[in-house]
């Protein structure tokens, strides 16, 4: 199963009255929070949906393997806008998405864990009888979201579908606590003073250097998507010479090629992974995905009395 995730954060933070997402939480971002989360929980893709200060955001994540889609139109268009960017772009990529404005940054990689047991078109996390996000949306119900006519935004569009929204219970107030205001930024800092200790897993594969890791992985399978190492790049907002660093030194370590590239053409010519390159992919994808599990067994076996 593939699961990607939609990042809405191209609005003004008008309420706010400062940029919400690159607030801090302890000693990272707003948008960092969410991002670490969706990581841990083994989010494959991860499109982040910029508009107000588009580059200041893009920079301030950029090196995290994540993919920047911009709504140019953020200042006259409703965030329902901004979602069905993101929805289009990973409705033939992904079986299920993960859906959340960037001003909810707190709730758990286990909520997330909880919303994927569903086998449901549509779920929520409900806390305290309140529902709240990430939304859990079927890739088979995206198309319907696309055509829908945008009254009353995503919950509208959402009421209109046809599915019912499954409510998974929580135990994660996390999923209820935004930042719309300063007033809501004190209360969230305080729910996140009091939050317990999680692990977050890197992995990285190493030789004589480190060469392949999270965001290499995103970068390989960009390349193949887009047919461009330069499109790839513009997607992370890497540059372009930084990319062919990576994707050389890690054909240095492994001592075979990942790309095949053609030369010429009205299209400038394409790159696609090799059949060994897709097969690495694959395996470090399932690797990751393995160690993850195993961590959060682990975890409070031995830190359960201490943390």
């Amino acid at each position: 199963m593939q699961v990607g995730a939609v990042i809405v954060a191209a609005g003004m933070s008008s309420r706010m009255g400062e940029f919400k997402p690159m607030l801090n939480i302890g000693s990272i971002s707003i948008a960092q929070r969410i991002v670490a989360t969706l990581h841990q929980s083994g989010v494959e893709k991860i499109v982040v949906i910029t508009g107000f200060h588009a580059q200041q955001l893009e920079r301030h994540l950029s090196g995290q393997g994540l993919i920047f889609l911009r709504n140019e139109h953020f200042a006259s268009t409703q965030m329902f806008d901004s979602a069905k960017i993101g929805l289009a772009y990973l409705r033939d990529k992904c079986d299920r998405i993960l859906f959340t404005p960037v001003d909810i940054p707190l709730f758990t990689a286990l909520t997330v864990a909880r919303l994927l047991e569903s086998e449901a078109v549509l779920a929520c996390p409900v806390c305290e009888g309140k529902t709240g996000h990430p939304l859990l949306i079927d890739a088979s119900l995206v198309d319907t979201l696309l055509m829908d006519s945008g009254e009353n935004g995503l919950q509208g569009a959402i009421a209109r579908c046809g599915y019912a929204m499954e409510r998974v219970p929580v135990e994660d107030p996390g999923v209820l606590h935004d930042a719309d205001t300063p007033d809501d930024y004190k209360a969230l800092l305080a729910y996140h003073n009091e939050q317990l200790v999680r692990p977050e897993i890197s992995i990285s594969l190493s030789r004589e250097k480190a060469f392949f890791d999270e965001k290499t992985a995103m970068l390989l399978s960009l390349v193949e998507e887009t047919g461009s190492v330069r499109r790839a790049c513009e997607r992370m907002q890497i540059s372009y010479s930084g990319g062919w660093n990576i994707i050389r030194t890690l054909e240095s370590q492994l001592h075979f090629p990942l790309l095949e590239r053609s030369q010429g053409g009205a299209s400038g010519g394409e790159s696609r992974l090799t059949e060994r390159g897709k097969r690495l992919l694959g395996c470090y994808g399932r690797y990751a995905q393995a160690l993850r599990e195993q961590a959060k067994q682990l975890f409070p076996v031995y830190f359960g009395d201490e943390l």
